[in-house]
């Protein structure tokens, strides 16, 4: 008899925990907090994308500066000059962007970071996040996502090739596993 109270305990404490959680993206909306606004789309496959709602190109395709189309694959590479230590700041800013709270409630979730630059400063100008709205990433706040955002845009910039000068814009991005 113990050992089924014991179960039934500890069910319910996991079912509270569990319950426990808020899921900011769980539907399309709008947040509006200190001077922003950040747009939450859901898609039918359940996952969101979750940008601030200046952003001109979240949702553009690749094209000219001219307006000509893009011939072929040559024409977007390569866009970037390679560098030594781009891609490892990227990581350390999404890495330290989270509270202690926020990592140990998140560890090993995966969230999409998708950088839009500037191909005439070679700057970082958008930032938008891909995520899933049922899992740990989705209980972060904006107000965290939008720290990373403005981390994003103040200490990261590319050395474009002839080839990115072309474009109106380039995006870079990477699936990030929160440490």
């Amino acid at each position: 008899m113990k050992t089924k109270h014991l179960f039934l305990i500890i069910l319910l404490l996991g079912v509270s925990k569990i319950a426990a959680q808020t899921y900011y993206y769980n539907e399309t909306k709008t947040f509006s907090e200190n001077g922003y606004t950040y747009q939450c789309d859901k898609a039918s496959y359940w996952i969101v994308t979750l940008y601030n709602k200046a952003n001109q190109y979240t949702y553009s395709h690749y094209e000219r500066k001219d307006g000509n189309p893009i011939g072929n694959i040559e024409d977007l590479l390569p866009l970037i000059e390679d560098d030594n230590w781009t891609r490892q700041k990227c990581i350390s800013i999404v890495n330290n962007a989270f509270s202690s709270a926020e990592k140990q409630r998140v560890k090993g979730a995966k969230v999409d970071v998708s950088m839009t630059v500037d191909t005439s400063t070679g700057k970082v100008i958008e930032v938008d996040f891909g995520l899933y709205y049922n899992t740990p990433e989705a209980t972060i706040p904006v107000s965290t996502y939008r720290n990373l955002e403005l981390a994003l845009k103040n200490q990261i910039w590319f050395t474009l090739t002839d080839n990115g000068k072309k474009l109106k814009f380039i995006q870079r991005g990477w699936m990030h596993e929160i440490e």
